[in-house]
């Protein structure tokens, strides 16, 4: 082994278009057609409950039925603006339908997933279609969005829905934040993100600003003097350490940009080692050995430090995993990098099981031989750039159930608000509760002013 194992280009050029095209094929119209009329149409639908946002599921599904795709497509994106995204990459099979009814005496739920991404895409698609949704009479207030991904971009569309004038602010050079650098590019090709942000600023007064950070570029306070509100989707920015010596090597480096850089430019051009161990146990961490595997390594290893059940991938993605020729360990902690000349050559691992309740190491020690380790064992939120201004909670912002922070006029949603699941559908929810509170807010402090005039007058 030597540093030429981590390299690009290890397949034939024709090899990348196919392994890094969709990894689901769409339904066609007639697949559309079939897989609704297997829906129930139920009332108080268990489904719905089940959706984060609410996507009113037997309605869009009867709508595919009739053939009305721009009918199915108003219902989706109604809820959900993000509606066409999160059909692509939602753990569907845990939400909706896991709820379906038709899991009682089948072993098969209608496929929700694949019809929502059916109907926005068919929509989209469409030629001339008439916009979904027209911006609502100007209000005069200027809200400032911080953080496009996805609770970003559902607020901004909301307040702009609303009437309101949005400046979305963020510190990429593309809008999209998670949707666009921090997804499996199998899992939204095409340039699918772009599309759908492209769909959603065509309501109108939504002004992007990118290539600017909040505590770099912009501050809290200059925002709060300049705009009527602040919403704050920042995301989370920190990755964890592996809490060992980690040694500037080639090969060793974080599973999140690692993904970023293989949306970001052509596969071909991406490093991979022949042997990559992956160290975490979630979707960032499959999505990470799984595009390794199809980049040509030989060998993919995800090491977990407890048993599987603990592992927060979801058993769809463990199994996307493995079906992909991906080894999934647990029960193993790292505890040295192993490197010979500035060469990365591998990882110790302590052998662990739970005692007590605890996680303690068995004594056993072993070494998987690796040239490109990628850390995925977590992200927290950076909150430097707010600094105390706004109360924390568990290392991420306190707010209420609408996304109201600790601070007067300043709301936030998405991965780094407190309390959430951190799913793409659930940020989409935050951005969209918080677009209502702050609409409501602003809408009241105009009602006080008129009063105060009028007392005045």
């Amino acid at each position: 082994m030597d540093t030429a194992d981590l390299k690009p280009g290890r397949l034939a050029a024709d090899d990348y278009a196919s392994r890094f095209g969709d990894a689901h094929a769409p339904l066609t119209r007639t697949q559309a057609l079939i897989e609704a009329e297997r829906c129930y149409y139920c009332f108080d639908a268990p489904c719905q409950t089940a959706c984060p946002t609410g996507i009113d599921v037997p309605t869009f599904i009867q709508r595919i039925a009739q053939d009305n795709v721009r009918g199915a497509a108003e219902t989706i994106l109604t809820a959900n603006p993000l509606g066409g995204l999160c059909a692509r990459v939602c753990p569907t099979e845990v939400l909706c339908e896991q709820a379906c009814v038709r899991n009682t005496n089948e072993s098969k739920p209608v496929e929700i997933g694949l019809l929502q991404r059916f109907a926005v895409e068919a929509h989209f698609a469409t030629p001339g279609a008439r916009p979904l949704f027209e911006r609502g009479q100007p209000t005069g207030k200027r809200v400032a969005v911080v953080g496009a991904g996805p609770s970003g971009l559902a607020a901004a569309h909301g307040l702009a829905w609303r009437g309101h004038d949005v400046v979305l602010f963020d510190a990429a050079p593309k809008l999209g934040g998670l949707n666009e650098y921090g997804l499996a590019t199998y899992k939204v090709a095409g340039g699918f993100a772009q599309r759908e942000i492209d769909w959603l600023l065509s309501i109108g007064g939504i002004t992007p600003r990118l290539n600017c950070r909040l505590g770099r570029d912009i501050t809290l306070d200059g925002l709060l003097a300049e705009y009527d509100a602040v919403f704050v989707g920042l995301g989370l920015q920190g990755v964890n350490a592996l809490g060992i010596a980690e040694p500037e090597l080639p090969g060793l480096r974080d599973a999140v940009d690692f993904i970023a850089e293989l949306r970001q430019s052509d596969p071909a051009q991406v490093p991979v080692g022949r042997k990559v161990v992956v160290i975490g146990g979630g979707m960032t961490a499959v999505d990470a050995a799984v595009q390794s595997k199809l980049l040509g390594a030989e060998t993919v290893t995800m090491v977990y430090r407890r048993g599987q059940e603990g592992l927060s991938a979801s058993t769809h993605e463990q199994h996307w995993a493995q079906t992909h020729g991906v080894t999934i360990r647990c029960w193993a902690r790292p505890l040295a990098v192993e490197a010979e000349s500035g060469v990365l050559r591998g990882l110790r691992f302590a052998a662990t099981r739970l005692e007590g309740g605890k996680l303690v190491d068995t004594g056993e020690q072993f070494v998987i031989e690796a040239d490109l380790v990628l850390r995925a064992i977590g992200q927290t939120f950076d909150d430097h750039p707010v600094g105390a201004a706004l109360d924390l909670q568990g290392g991420r912002l306190k707010t209420d159930a609408d996304g109201r922070t600790s601070l007067a006029r300043v709301w936030a949603g998405g991965d780094c608000r407190a309390g959430g699941r951190d799913l793409t559908v659930e940020a989409v929810e935050h951005g969209k509760r918080a677009a209502a509170s702050i609409d409501h807010a602003l809408q009241h402090a105009s009602a006080r002013h008129l009063d105060k005039e009028a007392a005045h007058g």
